[in-house]
């Protein structure tokens, strides 16, 4: 059986989950082209069938970066983050204990330096169980080769490559890592979903459906927009995937903050065992049927979800206090080395997976810096591209911190193929897995 699960402060569970909703807001907004109050709506790189993300893989890195940092770009990352720069380093730490500590779940910082580079020892020895590693030895291919090599080494190779690219002219890169495997208490069955209604309506696709006596795992809450459908799903490792699900017109950032909310109790949703009659959710029909036992029921159909995302951290810098660290003038980053640097690219791949025995995700966040003083390095090129309609979202949640370990919207679902409704990822589960459902 699992050992016990770490504690989390509350104050970093707060401040990773203000993360999480204010980038998820506008990253869901931006693909969509709903209105976004956090931050200008800018095109990400998500694929069309959804986006991931995780500010718990990202938070710590703007931790280790606000240690180092001077001004404006020391100013605009406290206010990302949610706490003064002098206790980032302290509080990403913990919190990378804290996720290596969750069972099924690893965390890991990598740190790379040009071999003339100067990295002050006293922001160096902030950062823990470092891999530190030197830049320029063999030129930037076989430095990218080892990079990668580490991504998937610390996310059991869920994430291949590392997101930043190493040039001729950096200096250094600094890397979050971040992976999680759970199963479901209770396994889905893998099946044919029909849906009637919505923008999957007359598509045969794959579907996931069990049931359970448990009503309390399905509930309904009061948003904004309306009321909101909330399925949680309950991983072996305390780790437990919430699935939300709002009405047709109710944009996606608005639907994932309101899910966020509830996990602070700012917002509460009533159970299903007391729920009324009648359709008092999405997605919800709440009723009564005859049966030989005393024992209610919770019928649950959804939809298997495979997610890759690469995000561009600048295109949200300032959502992720990133901007002033950009800039060259003054040097935004005097606590980590003795030259000065500014940030040249920063980029997080995520990647989130739910199927019918369990769910897995990974991130590697990772930030570029160059020396400062070449101005054709300020240059930037975005690709834009269309989003379709996103039924539902889901956050990965720490069941006793309640902390967001991954969030995201999945957009497209999985094509029925009457060869093919078994546990699309059943192959890469071992033998003995039969236990899940005891």
């Amino acid at each position: 059986m699992w050992g016990t699960t770490p504690t989390i402060p509350a104050g970093t569970v707060r401040a990773v989950n203000r993360l999480t909703a204010r980038w998820a807001h506008a990253t869901a907004n931006a693909t969509t082209g709903a209105p976004d109050a956090v931050a200008p709506a800018t095109p990400e790189l998500d694929a069309p069938s959804g986006t991931v993300l995780s500010a718990a893989g990202l938070w710590p890195l703007l931790g280790f970066l606000a240690d180092g940092a001077a001004g404006a770009a020391r100013a605009e990352l406290e206010e990302a983050l949610g706490l003064r720069a002098e206790e980032a380093a302290g509080a990403a730490r913990g919190l990378l204990a804290a996720l290596s500590a969750i069972p099924g779940s690893t965390a890991a910082v990598g740190l790379w330096a040009r071999h003339d580079l100067k990295v002050r020892e006293e922001w160096r020895a902030g950062l823990p169980g470092t891999a530190f590693g030197r830049l320029g030895g063999e030129g930037p291919e076989a430095d990218q080769r080892r990079l990668d090599a580490w991504a998937a080494e610390h996310t059991d190779s869920l994430i291949p490559t590392m997101p930043v690219t190493v040039r001729e002219d950096t200096e250094l890169v600094l890397a979050v890592a971040q992976a999680l495997r759970t199963r479901w208490i209770r396994p889905f069955r893998p099946g044919l979903l029909s849906p009637e209604t919505g923008a999957w309506a007359g598509r045969e696709l794959v579907g996931l459906h069990r049931s359970t006596s448990l009503l309390d795992r399905v509930g309904v809450a009061e948003a904004p927009f309306g009321p909101l459908t909330v399925l949680r799903v309950l991983g072996n490792t305390g780790v437990d995937v919430h699935l939300l699900l709002g009405p047709e017109e109710a944009d996606g950032g608005a639907v994932l903050s309101a899910g966020i909310e509830l996990l602070s109790g700012a917002r509460k949703a009533v159970p299903g065992d007391l729920l009324p009659l009648g359709t008092p959710g999405p997605g919800l029909r709440v009723g009564l049927r005859p049966s030989e036992t005393r024992e209610p029921s919770l019928d649950v159909s959804t939809s298997p979800f495979s997610l890759t995302s690469d995000h561009d951290l600048l295109s949200h810098a300032g959502l992720l206090g990133l901007t002033a660290a950009c800039v060259p003038d003054p040097a935004p980053l005097p606590g980590v080395s003795e030259e000065p640097l500014v940030v040249e690219g920063a980029q997080q791949t995520a990647v989130a997976r739910f199927h019918a025995r369990g769910f897995e995700a990974a991130s590697v966040s990772a930030m570029a810096a160059v020396g400062c003083g070449m101005p054709d390095r300020w240059y930037r090129v975005r690709s834009v591209k269309l989003d379709i309609d996103r039924p539902f979202g889901f956050l990965a949640v720490h069941r006793t911190s309640r902390l967001v370990l991954s969030a995201g919207w999945v957009a497209e679902p999985v094509p029925y193929d009457e060869d093919d409704v078994v546990d699309p990822y059943e192959d890469e589960h071992e033998d003995g897995d039969e236990d899940w459902d005891a």
